[in-house]
């Protein structure tokens, strides 16, 4: 049965269209690799296009401009995603953010009873429209939106990026993840921890390995020599399971 034009409410102005369209790269389920859902089988949209140009980025193929895409509807891609029958979802790019109708999806599959909706951002765009979603729907049911966004350090080629009043829109369930690919990247990350008093008490961060790159025995020492007792080391649990470049898993 294809999801209602009215809310949960029956308000029939639920604050997103069903008829607005993204343009779809891939869709998909598999073990999700990162984040606080890692190794949970997931239902992933790839969204096409992307703002950065980092240097280890695997997914480039999606952001070019004559990338194949599909335009699918937001009431059909939420139609896909409850018939997979999983609790989790990830809306990932490129960024996904960059499509304003990202937030109509999202407003749309916090209607799905349950559903644990994660949007992975380079945390260059802004939050709000996302975030206000949230708010209109927090609480309905278990599950909810949950932003992973990344901070982007000197080995990327697009440090400073971030948009940082997004830092403050970030709650205790959201994540900050910072890919490192040398020692410097490192110390940028404890810099940047040490600064926001968020990423120390309330914010999960992760350390994330480029993959190839630095030795995640590495990191490992240095969370260790420098007390970062709260940040987690994340693997990319898909490279490690399938081939690196490896699409649609």
């Amino acid at each position: 049965m294809s999801i209602s034009e009215k809310n949960y409410w029956g308000e029939t102005d639920p604050g997103y269209s069903l008829s607005a369209t993204l343009p779809v790269v891939e869709r998909f389920v598999s073990v999700n690799g990162e984040g606080l859902r890692a190794g949970q089988l997931a239902a992933f949209i790839r969204l096409k296009g992307c703002n950065l140009h980092c240097s280890y980025c695997d997914t480039t193929w999606a952001n070019e401009a004559d990338c194949p895409c599909e335009q699918q509807t937001v009431g059909d891609l939420v139609d896909w995603v409850r018939s997979t029958g999983v609790q989790c979802v990830t809306l990932t790019g490129g960024e996904p953010l960059l499509h304003h109708a990202a937030v109509d999806l999202i407003g749309a599959l916090l209607q799905v009873k349950d559903l644990w909706v994660e949007v992975e951002t380079n945390g260059t765009v802004d939050l709000a429209p996302a975030a206000e979603m949230r708010n209109r729907y927090k609480g309905m049911f278990k599950g909810g939106l949950h932003f992973t966004m990344d901070v982007k350090m000197p080995g990327s080629g697009e440090w400073g990026s971030v948009f940082a009043p997004n830092f403050k829109l970030l709650q205790p369930d959201d994540v900050v993840k910072m890919v490192v690919g040398d020692h410097q990247d490192l110390g940028v990350a404890l810099d940047l921890i040490k600064e926001h008093e968020e990423l120390r008490h309330r914010n999960r961060v992760l350390l994330s390995p480029v993959f190839g790159r630095i030795e995640p025995a590495d990191i490992v020492e240095f969370m260790k020599r420098n007390d970062l007792t709260n940040v987690r080391l994340q693997l990319q649990m898909h490279k490690v399971i399938w081939p690196p470049d490896a699409r649609g898993v």
